[in-house]
This record gives structure tokens, C-alpha cells and sequence, in this order.
């Protein structure tokens, strides 16, 4: 009997601490989204000392990518790299280390958690997602499978291609999930997955997943479903009109998608739709052209960025823009179309706060020369010579030209002429950008389609016109996003990925100082580096290795030893 009571009063302890826990990690959810310079971190505390005697022991390590390109802000650059040095990425010491099997198209940039505690080891981990509605979790270092689970629903398979050749044979977790952390180093991996039933019905829901297990955290999945207001009633989301292609944005303790279409097929509008991180409850709805058509959001893959503020920037594709503007300059029935728009979470209530959006725009949407394929990228302040501030975000799309917004003032829309903006360079770039920059030391990255990968340097808070180096490499389509890889200010590389069809890829590495530089690139060793590549494909650089998605799997480079 004395036995049992211990037993009993074990089991009471356990259960009490249980509740304390989950009630103190809601707290803490609850705080960042209270706090919207919370954003960047994806760090949340936990109510424990430690988080499991398991990972008691584990030591923090600053080398995480936590999200798509680095950071909230879309930099694209992990400044704790301290193996990778232009002495030593070359053909001969640097080259195919393994490659992860997964069971379909790797279209997401693969994640990274140091550190990290699995079944009772520690082990660095790279994340990867798959269009077959996989996640697996690899040891970045041994590269063996962690855990695989499978997010589809009971009787369910990944979606069909919809009729649209852009993410075929078949569309699940097409989009970079983000993780939010604890303290130890645990945490929460969001994704987005679209399937379908055997009766045709199509699913599009969002999943958070324990990164130690891949098991389903408590409330996941949600189904995602929303309605808009409009001018003759509510516009409905249709889950099987829409993939998640811009990768996921973590912001004010929300979850930020943002949907595209299936190519330009049937009746389709601009959705952005945040859901909480610690509840998976829906918080916050808008559609940017709720009263036209179009104006989906892609951004070939990149994701809205946030700045400082939690100020949420994303460029819209082709779509009904409202020329006729109400006194304050905003169109008149709510439709961004092309837009390069800014959005505020002030007073409870997403909404676009401020636009910019070019005087030829309806002729640009209806060419398909507009802005939705290319990705906004926040950069941080800078001072001219009269010593003034300036907070700007730079992007560019399908017209080639760079756009660099004043985000406390970003031009709103004039008839005649582009004046209201910051600054426009309209012969920078000698092809349209289905891609996103990058930014390092003062200098934004760029490789649009046809053209060489472009350094701009910014001088007086201004890019300067003519790139300050270029690549003797010209990018096909569709172009390349680089990627970042330096010890804080030194040893800078840029990393690119090249496409030469058939489906064959290139892995360029280059001096970030000097773009003529090329360091390395994966044809150098004959057959040895050779991979296929995906289109809009981000290279993601972690502890000494470099990570590439291809249609089976991915690609682990780093030092040969």
C-alpha cells in the first residue's frame, strides 16, 4: 500500500508539473506576440531550468537557420561561418561530402539547429521538406535520418500539379517552413502542406511539429480556411485554387502564409493569412485585391520580410490595381495588384499601412512583366553624408528594374511618373529577377535572368547604379538567389546556384569581396560535384557545409578530408 501511495503521489507531481508547463509555454507564446521585435530571434523561453534531462547538458551555438535566407529580414547571410574561407573552398579541398535521400522534389531551403537533442544525443541537425508531404530530420555531420513523418491526412496524397507545370509532378511542402526555438535549443518547425482526398476534395493546412520527434505538437494541424470582406459581400478562400509558395514568415507570435496561384489558372486573389504559434488559431486575414483578380504572392519561393518593427514587405504579382486612390493615396476599392506593399498588425488588424506601386503598372500586369516574382529584402539603416537616416527595402521583378523603397515613406502610386519612390535603377540589371538579393557589408547581391550575379554597392544610403563586381558567369533562367557565408566581417563568400538545363546544376562559390573572384564551382572536378538542380533553389551554409535541393533529395558540400 505504501508503495502505491508513492506511486500515486509521483504520478499527482508529474501531472501538476505537466500543466505548469504547457500553461507557462502559452505564456511565453503569448509574450512574443505582444512583442513585435520578437520577430527575428525565433527564440521563445521555456517555463523549465531545462528543457528534458535529455538535452540538460546541451551547450547554445549561435549557427541556426531558423528561416528562409537567415533571417526575418531576408539577408541571406550567416555571418557565424568559421570553416569556410575563401583559402579554402577550391576544387581540391572542397566538393560533394553526401547526399540526402529524401521521397520527392526538395523545392524549400533545408533548415539547421545546432545542438541539438534527439532521442537522447546531441547532434547537429539540417531539416529538409518534401512536395510528397515529408519532413525528415538528417544529422548534419554523419548525415544519417533522425526521424521522417509524413503530414498527409488519413487517406489522403500529396495534390496533384493543378494543371500548372511550376512545382509538378505534385504539390505538398512546397514552401521554407521556419522553427521557433526555446531557450535549450528544442523547439517548433511550421509548415504549410497541401494534399487530397479520394473524393477530389483538396486540403491546404498548416502543421507545427516538434523538431526533436517530428511528432505533432498539441492543436496541429489546422485547416486553412478564410473569408474576406468586399464591396458585394466576402470573397472565400479555395484551398485547391492556391499553393504555398513564398516561404513562411514568423513575426509578432504569428505564423504568416501567403498564397500563390496554380500559374495564372481560373479565378484567383492575394491572400495573406497569420495563424497564432501558440494556438494555430487564425489572427489575421487580408486580401490585397479582394474587389479585382490576381495579385498572388510567390516571390519564386522567397518569403515576405519583416523589419525591426515587425513591418511585414512583400511584392505582388500581376493583378487589378486601383488607379482612382482615396484622399489618403490608397486605391480606392482595396486592390494592391504589383504592388510592392507594406503591412502593419497596428490596432489588431492586418492592413496595408503604405505601397508603392508603378505608374505603368495595369500595362506591366497585363504584360505579366510585373513584380511577384522577385523577393523584398529589408536593409538595415543608413546615414547620407548629411548625416539623415534612412530605413529602405530594395526589390525587383520581372521589369528588371531595382526598386529601393523609403519604408517610412514608400511613393504610394503617381499617374505620370515613378517620382514617389526612393530611388529606381532602370539599367542595373540586364534581365528580369525571378529570385531574391542578398546583402552584405554595404553591398546588395543580385543574379536576374541572362545576366551576370551583380555586387551594388550602397554609398550616401543610396545603391549605386553600376555594380562594384560581377560574375564572368551569366545566369540563365531563372537566374540564381545567392547566399551568404562569413565570419562577422571576414571571409565573405557568395554562394550561387546556377541552372543549365536538362535539369543539371551548378554550384558557384565567389570572393564577396570581388565577384570576378569564382573560388569554386561543381563542374571544376569533373563528374564529382554533380547534382540536379531545381529552379529558384537557395543554398543554405551551416558549420563548413553547404546544402542544395534537388528533385530527390540534398546535396551536402563542404571540406574534403
Amino acid at each position: 500500500m505504501k508503495t502505491k501511495g508513492v506511486i500515486i503521489l509521483l504520478a499527482l507531481a508529474a501531472a501538476l508539473v505537466a500543466v505548469f508547463g504547457v500553461s507557462s509555454l502559452h505564456k511565453n507564446f503569448r509574450s512574443v506576440r505582444q512583442n513585435p521585435t520578437a520577430n527575428d530571434a525565433s527564440v521563445l523561453s521555456w517555463p523549465w531550468r531545462d528543457q528534458a534531462s535529455a538535452d540538460s547538458q546541451i551547450t547554445a551555438s549561435n549557427v541556426r537557420v531558423l528561416t528562409y535566407h537567415n533571417d526575418a529580414t531576408r539577408t541571406g547571410q550567416n555571418l557565424e561561418e568559421k570553416i569556410l574561407t575563401p583559402s579554402n573552398v577550391n576544387f581540391n579541398g572542397f566538393g560533394k561530402l553526401a547526399f540526402l535521400n529524401v521521397d520527392g522534389l526538395v523545392d524549400a531551403e533545408p533548415l539547421y539547429v545546432s545542438n541539438l537533442a534527439v532521442a537522447g544525443n546531441t547532434h547537429n541537425v539540417v531539416f529538409v521538406v518534401t512536395e510528397h508531404d515529408s519532413a525528415y530530420a538528417f544529422d548534419a555531420d554523419t548525415y544519417a535520418e533522425l526521424w521522417h513523418v509524413s503530414v498527409l491526412g488519413s487517406n489522403e496524397v500529396p495534390s496533384d500539379d493543378r494543371g500548372c507545370g511550376q512545382v509538378a509532378p505534385e504539390i505538398g511542402i512546397t514552401s521554407t517552413p521556419v522553427i521557433a526555438l526555446n531557450n535549450r535549443g528544442g523547439g517548433v518547425m511550421y509548415l504549410v502542406a497541401m494534399s487530397k482526398d479520394q473524393k477530389g476534395n483538396y486540403f491546404q493546412r498548416l502543421h507545427a511539429l516538434d523538431i526533436a520527434t517530428g511528432a505533432e505538437v498539441s492543436g496541429s494541424p489546422t485547416t486553412i480556411t478564410a473569408t474576406f470582406p468586399k464591396l458585394s459581400g466576402e470573397t472565400t478562400f479555395d484551398p485547391k485554387m492556391y499553393k504555398e509558395r513564398a516561404s513562411l514568415l514568423l513575426a509578432h507570435g504569428m505564423i504568416f502564409t501567403s498564397w500563390a496561384s496554380h500559374c495564372d489558372n481560373g479565378e484567383y486573389t492575394g491572400w495573406v493569412i497569420a495563424y497564432s504559434v501558440a494556438t494555430l488559431q487564425q489572427e489575421e486575414v487580408l486580401n490585397v485585391t479582394p474587389n479585382g483578380s490576381d495579385g498572388a504572392i510567390w516571390m519564386s519561393g522567397a518569403g515576405p520580410a519583416a523589419d525591426s518593427e515587425g513591418k511585414i514587405y512583400l511584392l505582388d504579382a500581376n493583378g487589378t490595381f486601383d488607379s482612382t486612390l482615396n484622399s489618403e493615396g490608397f486605391p480606392i476599392n482595396g486592390d494592391f495588384g504589383n504592388g510592392f506593399l507594406k503591412l502593419s498588425t497596428g490596432g489588431g488588424k492586418l492592413v496595408v499601412e503604405d505601397y508603392f506601386n508603378m505608374h505603368n503598372t495595369t500595362t506591366e500586369s497585363n504584360a505579366d512583366e510585373d513584380l511577384g516574382s522577385g523577393g523584398a529584402l529589408v536593409l538595415p539603416d543608413f546615414k547620407d553624408h548629411a548625416g539623415n537616416t534612412w530605413q529602405l527595402a530594395v526589390g525587383a521583378g520581372k521589369d528588371g528594374h531595382i526598386y529601393v523603397v523609403n519604408r517610412m515613406l514608400m511613393g504610394k502610386f503617381n499617374t505620370k511618373n515613378d517620382s514617389g519612390i526612393y530611388q529606381e535603377l532602370d539599367k542595373s540589371l540586364a534581365g528580369g529577377v525571378w529570385a531574391s538579393p542578398a546583402y552584405f557589408q554595404n553591398t546588395v547581391y543580385y543574379g536576374a535572368v541572362g545576366d551576370s550575379l551583380k555586387a551594388f554597392s550602397i554609398v550616401n544610403a543610396k545603391v549605386v547604379g553600376t555594380p562594384s563586381s560581377k560574375t564572368a558567369v551569366t545566369f540563365a533562367y531563372p537566374g540564381t538567389t545567392p547566399s551568404i557565408s562569413a565570419n562577422g566581417t571576414t571571409n565573405g563568400i557568395i554562394w550561387a546556384v546556377e541552372s543549365r538545363g536538362s535539369d543539371a546544376g551548378v554550384l558557384h562559390a565567389y570572393d564577396a569581396r570581388n565577384l570576378r573572384s569564382e573560388l569554386y564551382n561543381s563542374n571544376q572536378a569533373g563528374n564529382r560535384d554533380n547534382f540536379s538542380d531545381n529552379k529558384y533553389i537557395t543554398p543554405m551554409i551551416a558549420n563548413g557545409k553547404v546544402f542544395v535541393g534537388t528533385p530527390t533529395g540534398v546535396m551536402v558540400f563542404g571540406l574534403l578530408q
